[in-house]
Formats: C-alpha cells, sequence, structure tokens
C-alpha cells in the first residue's frame, strides 16, 4: 500500500478533496482540515512539547442528511486513520443496561488492528498464497498415511511411562511419486488451469462469540471471557469442500495470519488508535438535556458524565492492552433542534471548542449533489443498470426536476437531507429497474415529464408523501 505524503496534506489539498465526495459545508470542512494538519504539525514536534498538545475537538450543528457523518469518514479514509462511529443514545449511565462509554474506546482499536492487519497481510501475500498452493496440492495428492502402533491406554495416558513406538518403514518410490504428483499439481494449480476442482482443506473454525457466554450487555466481560477460552483451548479445524480458487483464497488468509507478528501488530494498533484515531459521536443532542425531567431521561446527565473522561484524556484498559485517549481526536454530531449546545454540562463544552454550523441543502445543492461528487447517485444508478445493457440519459431539466422534488418533500413533510434523493431516485427508476432484464440494449432518456409522471401522484398529497420517507 502506497505511502500517504502527509505533507502535501494541505488544509486547502484536504478541503478539495473532500469536495469531490461533498457538497457545501466549506466551514465545517475548514475545520476538521486544520484539525487534521495540527496532528502532522504536532508530530514535528519534540516528544516532551507533544504530550501537551491536545486536539481541539469539533461539535458540528446540523440536521440530518447534510454531511456531518460523511465528512467524517471521507477524512478518516484520506489519510487511512482508524474511525469508529458510535450514537450517543447508545450508551447509558453506569447502572443501567446498556453499552459503557468504555466501549467506544475498544471498538477504536479493533478497527485499528483490523488496518494494520489487512497492511501486513497484504506485505505478506505472495509468500502466504505461495503456502496456501502448496496445501491445495497436498490436499490433491495426500501422501499415504502411515498405520500407527497400538499403544495401550496406560501409555497413552501416562506417554512418559514408554519409549516412543518406532515408525513404521517408509517406501522412497512410493513417497517420491508423491512428491512429483504434489509438484505437477502445484505447477497446474498457479497456473489456474485447475481453478474449477473440487478440493477438501482443513480450514479453522471462527471462535465463540461473545455473546454465546449469556453475559447479556456486558460486553467487556464477553470479551475477556472469549479471549480467555480461546487461549486455553486449542485451535478446531473442520473439513470443507471448495473449488481450487476457493481454497486458495481462504487458505491464503489463514497462512497470511500466521506470518503476521500478532504482538507487534497490536502494538502498532494501540499506537494509531492513540495518535491518529477518530471517534465520531452522532446523536449528540440527544444526550443533552434542556430541563430538569423525571423518568428516562434523568440518566442523560449521568451519560454526559461518564463520556467527558474519555474525551478528556483517560486510559481504557482493552483486551490488547491500555489505551490512552488524550490524543484521540473526537467529533460530536447532532441537530439541536430541541436542545442546545449550551444545555450539555459545562465541563463537556469545553471539551468541544471548535463548533461549525452546517447549513440545510437547498434545491441548487440536490442538483449539484446528483451529478457532481465522485462516484455520485445518478453514476451510480447508470452503471448498475448497464450491467442489464441499458443505458441510462439524465437530461439536466430532469435532474432539476429530481431536485425541486426533493426539496418541496423535505419542507412539507420531513427535512431528512440528502437522504431524499435516494428515495427519489428509486421511484423514479423503480419501472425501469423491475423491467431491465427484459429491455437490453436500449437508451432511455430521462425527461422531466418522464420524472413528472413518477413523481407528481406522490408528491401531490402529504398523506402520500410518507409513502416516500
Amino acid at each position: 500500500m502506497a505511502e500517504i505524503d502527509e505533507r502535501a496534506l494541505t488544509p486547502a489539498a484536504i478541503v478539495q478533496e473532500l469536495d469531490r465526495y461533498i457538497v457545501g459545508q466549506e466551514a465545517a470542512k475548514r475545520a476538521v482540515a486544520v484539525a487534521l494538519r495540527h496532528r502532522w504539525r504536532r508530530a514535528q514536534l519534540d516528544p516532551d512539547l507533544q504530550e501537551d498538545i491536545y486536539p481541539k475537538n469539533i461539535l458540528m450543528i446540523g440536521p440530518t442528511g447534510v454531511g456531518k457523518t460523511e465528512i467524517a469518514r471521507r477524512l478518516a479514509r484520506l489519510v487511512r486513520a482508524p474511525l469508529v462511529k458510535v450514537e450517543a443514545t447508545k450508551f447509558t449511565e453506569v447502572g443501567y443496561v446498556g453499552r459503557d462509554v468504555d466501549s467506544m474506546v475498544r471498538d477504536l482499536v479493533e478497527v485499528s488492528l483490523r488496518m494494520v492487519k489487512e497492511e501486513r497481510s497484504q506485505a505478506v501475500r505472495d509468500q502466504a498464497e505461495r503456502q496456501a498452493e502448496q496445501r491445495i496440492a497436498e490436499a490433491l495428492a495426500p501422501a499415504p498415511v502411515r498405520e500407527p502402533r497400538f499403544r495401550n491406554p496406560f501409555e497413552m495416558l501416562m506417554p512418559q511411562a514408554a519409549a516412543d513406538p518406532p515408525a513404521p518403514p517408509s517406501d522412497p518410490q512410493q513417497e517420491e511419486s508423491v512428491r512429483r504428483r504434489q509438484r505437477t499439481i502445484l505447477a497446474q494449480i498457479r497456473q489456474h488451469q485447475m481453478e474449477h476442482e473440487v478440493v477438501e482443506v482443513e480450514v479453522e473454525e471462527e471462535a465463540v462469540p461473545g455473546g454465546m457466554l449469556g453475559l447479556g450487555g456486558r460486553d467487556d466481560l464477553q470479551m475477556n471471557l472469549g479471549e480467555m477460552l480461546q487461549g486455553l483451548l486449542p485451535r478446531r479445524t473442520k473439513k470443507r469442500r471448495m473449488t481450487v480458487a476457493q481454497a486458495r483464497k481462504v487458505l491464503t488468509e489463514e497462512e497470511a495470519q500466521k506470518l503476521i507478528d500478532t504482538e507487534a501488530a497490536q502494538a502498532e494498533a494501540i499506537f494509531r488508535a492513540e495518535q491518529h484515531g477518530i471517534v465520531f459521536i452522532d446523536e449528540f443532542d440527544k444526550i443533552a438535556q434542556p430541563h430538569q425531567t423525571a423518568g428516562p431521561d434523568v440518566s442523560r446527565e449521568g451519560v454526559q458524565r461518564d463520556i467527558l473522561p474519555i474525551v478528556e484524556g483517560s486510559t481504557v484498559m482493552t483486551k490488547y492492552g491500555p489505551v490512552k485517549t488524550d490524543h484521540v481526536l473526537f467529533i460530536a454530531a447532532g441537530a439541536f433542534h430541541v436542545a442546545k449546545p449550551a444545555d450539555l454540562i459545562p465541563e463537556l463544552q469545553g471539551r468541544f471548542p471548535i463548533r461549525v454550523e452546517l447549513e440545510p441543502l437547498t434545491e441548487a445543492d440536490f442538483v449539484r449533489i446528483l451529478v457532481e461528487p465522485q462516484h455520485s447517485l445518478i453514476q451510480q444508478y447508470q452503471e448498475l443498470l448497464a450491467t442489464e445493457g441499458i443505458t441510462v440519459v439524465f437530461t439536466p431539466e430532469a435532474v432539476a426536476t429530481m431536485a425541486r422534488y426533493a426539496a418541496r418533500v423535505n419542507q412539507d413533510v420531513e427535512n431528512i437531507g440528502a437522504r431524499r434523493l435516494h428515495t427519489i431516485l428509486e421511484r423514479v427508476l423503480d419501472d425501469l429497474s423491475f423491467h431491465a432484464p427484459d429491455l437490453p440494449d436500449q437508451t432511455v432518456t430521462i425527461t422531466p415529464a418522464y420524472v413528472d409522471e413518477r413523481l407528481q401522484s406522490v408528491a401531490e398529497t402529504m398523506d402520500l408523501n410518507r409513502y416516500i420517507l
């Protein structure tokens, strides 16, 4: 995997890259770009000074569907930083049934470890594939099985009480014949001449999931007990029949994991999580408490106080070791329609010093979203239908008409931002998608009349508007 030239990732370059996927929201893009650049600047300083420079966490305020999550996701992909997205409403304060806030840090380390293992697997992929092909060749031309000498039960229970039985004599000619056959098969496998041959191979079984332990929502106990059992019990394998092509993929993954230094990968994962990790906390406004209430809302302030030490900087114990959150970048997001940022406890407000407001999307924004971003919605549908031999052409007027419908329904029913475009496009292309296999090699032009015919009856009545929520 190519290395990233972080020096070239200036704030302007980061914003330019985000512009390829997200329309508008310049203030939010600038804020995350500067926060990312500060990380690079911090890495150039003396280690003593680095420890005293903390990230400036960001609070994004804006309605749903305007790009809050997408900005964080694209930012993490840009620098290959571990990112975990959590919802504040899933957490409860200590004493209530639900996820504890420490789980967001454990999830971040898991994501970081997965990234490290994928990178290291790619580095040893060639060697792992060669070993996997050797295993396939041995499965297709197995060596003769030697019959073991019978051992009485006492010897089986107390192996030190008797010497190892002598191995039965081997047949050199037979062994050489097997080796020649394996070499011949191996050459054919590497030339992809046996891709559809069926082979029976031994593969490792999946570990027992923590949820099988019957510990309810205590994911920390599930994690610890699952790891203990996995370490105590031997690795179990099972025989599976599959094609050579499938076996190569499965066994290459197994061999790559064996070639990876697990301890070094875990240490690297913890380092990345601590120094480059990003935690995106969505629905942040839902834990704000605009006024004192009774009932289930009493836990909102408790969740805030539980999140506070994580955001401030603390050490969380994970199954891979302690993880410090001092330099993790936290991005919180919420609509804040009812509650306001001022309704958060003061200590938590102070930990999100950068606040950016994302603007609601307009009809003009919808037009740009449909056609401008890389892999835009219209391009996605065109490519999907092209697999059936259908060429779909959208006129600019049709695009403007769909944008007008999206803006109108958002205004009259519920404003769900750009997500409305998914339902609009699905509605417009519903008939075409259904009948596509029966209409090969055709060109279909989407015009304003075509759009009106499929959307006007839905948009005329408020009750029917609920149909395309």
